[in-house]
């Protein structure tokens, strides 16, 4: 999937979830460690006690940018680990392949980062990557939302993603960008000929000359080396006669003479001692050596043809390998690429009278093509835009906006564009009788808020992106609506891992696990913790949230949430 935020199919095969978070040295926290389970996990705890610490931690794991204020006070550096389990690893490896980072080992997926005072450094599965490697990962296994955080709901490509998820129109769309891509290249190529028109005599006299005279000099890049080895020899031919000559004539008048006046001796020494035979065996043997040698050095030189005119054209050779690696590139391999560009150039501006009409046909037979597939995608958008609006609607009326209008608006572009023939933007009108305005333009981030939930309760089926994390979303709201809107989270939780940083025990006693958030004072030091709940401490925190003291009615309001 592209890095705009499409959603990817929802399916049994793809499942994956945060297993494991720690957090050293961030904030207040001094070191968390936390293991998390499937559903819906809910994170309560007293104003300031830290619940924003696990956001933020998240957040750097996203691929966030970190600031030293982030350290925790006389510590040099703190850090952040996260491990993912993955049932289908091949969408993560491919990323982490595209960007030369090691596949996962299994099923999990280790993110890690440290921030210090002079630096920050970031791993992938134990291998270095950078932070837009991060971001791409938490595009498609997190989504966080705050209380003013809804880019990804209020941006329109990602509205359109949203609607072909739920069209189940991917194939259409997928379609149409291989079309559209072929289409956008043919045009370019066709502009770019067009323009090439205007190309003026000096542009086309320069690219002739060059392309004659490399071609004039008949270049073999494998050649190089062998010519001048061969100039190198010529251009040292009478340094060569002279230093074989002298060879010869050291072993035949010198050494030769010598070494008959050793064999000499040595027959001598064999009939005085037959014992000394054996020390003198190799002698035979390395005349006869020397004597081959010396013959060798009399052909050599003998063999040795001086010829000027031949070494002035190597030369020359050689000096017209330097002159087209100065003009066109630091090797022969370059100098012949430079004269199959500059040849291509020179035939698309001599022929491209016909190359522009046979480019425009086939940018007219594209266009045609493009338009009947992103047809069959604008049908399938059109047709399920009102089904859509309609499922978000009934979800928005059950998180309290009982007179709410809510509607998919699809848009003709008038024009083919990367992402289809037409637009969508989602539209939302929370007062009667007032006109729905786009989403973006909706100023409450309360409404906002709901309306995001009600959205991602709407796509739970096709939305696949593994953890969702509410960071306080269920603010300015209470009662029964607070009640729906963990019961919509308990309900995306069936199918997603899903994360609630809230202050409402309607939330909180409707997750699969509830965690608190506790700051304490330690050794003069303030450090913020976070312990699970279960049975009566949990009845206690629902308690706290509902601000019942240690009150019996508040206790049995508690118990009657659970």
């Amino acid at each position: 999937m592209e890095a705009c935020g499409c959603i990817i199919p929802c399916s049994k095969d793809i499942t994956y979830m945060l297993t494991h978070l720690s957090i050293k040295n961030l904030a207040l926290v001094d070191q968390l460690t936390w293991e998390l389970g499937k559903g819906l996990i809910g994170v309560t705890g007293e104003t300031g006690a830290g619940k924003s610490v696990i956001v933020g931690a998240l957040k750097l794991v996203l691929g966030e940018r970190a600031t030293k204020g982030m350290i925790r006070t006389g510590e040099s550096a703190c850090t952040v680990e996260a491990v993912f389990e993955l049932e289908n690893v091949e969408l993560v490896n491919r990323l982490l392949g595209e960007a030369g980072i090691e596949g996962c080992d299994g099923d999990q997926l280790l993110v890690r980062r440290v921030m210090g005072q002079s630096s920050n450094k970031q791993w992938v599965n134990n291998t270095p990557a950078t932070l837009t490697v991060l971001k791409q990962l938490g595009e498609h296994l997190v989504d966080l939302h705050g209380p003013h955080d809804h880019q990804s709901l209020l941006s329109v490509e990602r509205q359109l993603s949203m609607l072909d998820a739920y069209a189940g129109a991917q194939k259409e769309y997928f379609k149409y960008r291989e079309v559209y891509q072929e289409w956008r290249g043919k045009l370019d190529e066709l502009e770019s000929l067009q323009k090439s028109e205007q190309a003026n005599e000096q542009e086309i006299d320069l690219l002739r000359f060059q392309v004659n005279e490399i071609a004039s000099a008949d270049l073999r890049p494998e050649e190089e080396g062998e010519i001048e080895e061969r100039y190198k020899r010529a251009s040292n031919s009478t340094r060569l006669v002279e230093s074989s000559s002298q060879i010869a004539g050291i072993l035949s008048h010198e050494v030769n003479e010598r070494l008959g006046e050793v064999q000499r001796l040595a027959r001598e020494l064999e009939r005085i001692d037959p014992a000394a035979v054996e020390l003198l065996g190799g002698l035979d043997s390395a005349l006869v050596e020397l004597q081959e040698l010396e013959r060798g050095m009399a052909d050599y030189s003998a063999g040795m043809d001086i010829d000027p005119a031949e070494a002035s054209a190597l030369e020359e050779r050689i000096n017209t390998f330097e002159t087209l690696k100065r003009k066109y590139g630091p090797s022969l391999e370059d100098v012949v690429a430079h004269h199959e560009r500059a040849s291509e150039r020179l035939d698309s501006i001599e022929n491209r009278g016909g190359k522009i009409e046979a480019l425009r046909e086939e940018v007219g037979a594209l266009a045609e093509r493009l338009e009947e597939v992103g047809g069959k995608l604008g049908a399938k958008r059109k047709k399920c835009a009102p089904q859509l609006a309609k499922v978000i609607g009934h979800h928005i009326k059950e998180l309290g906006f009982k007179q709410a209008s809510f509607e998919v608006a699809v848009v003709s572009h008038g024009e083919s564009r990367a992402s289809g023939l037409e637009g969508v933007d989602f539209q939302f009108g929370p007062n009667p009788g007032e006109p729905l305005k786009p989403l973006r333009q909706v100023a409450s981030s309360g409404e906002i808020s709901r309306v995001m939930l009600a959205v991602k309760s709407a796509l739970a089926n096709q939305d696949a992106t593994p953890l969702m994390v509410f960071d306080e979303i269920d603010a300015n709201v209470g009662g029964e609506i607070a009640r729906a809107v963990g019961e919509k989270m308990a309900a995306l939780g069936q199918k997603h891992q899903v994360i609630s940083i809230t202050h409402f025990p309607q939330v909180a006693a409707v997750a699969a696990e509830h965690f608190v958030v506790e700051k304490d004072v330690i050794d003069g030091r303030t450090r913020s913790m976070l312990r699970k709940v279960e049975g009566e401490e949990r009845i206690g925190e629902l308690v706290r949230m509902l601000g019942g003291g240690d009150g019996e009615q508040a206790r049995a309001m508690a118990v009657s949430l659970l």
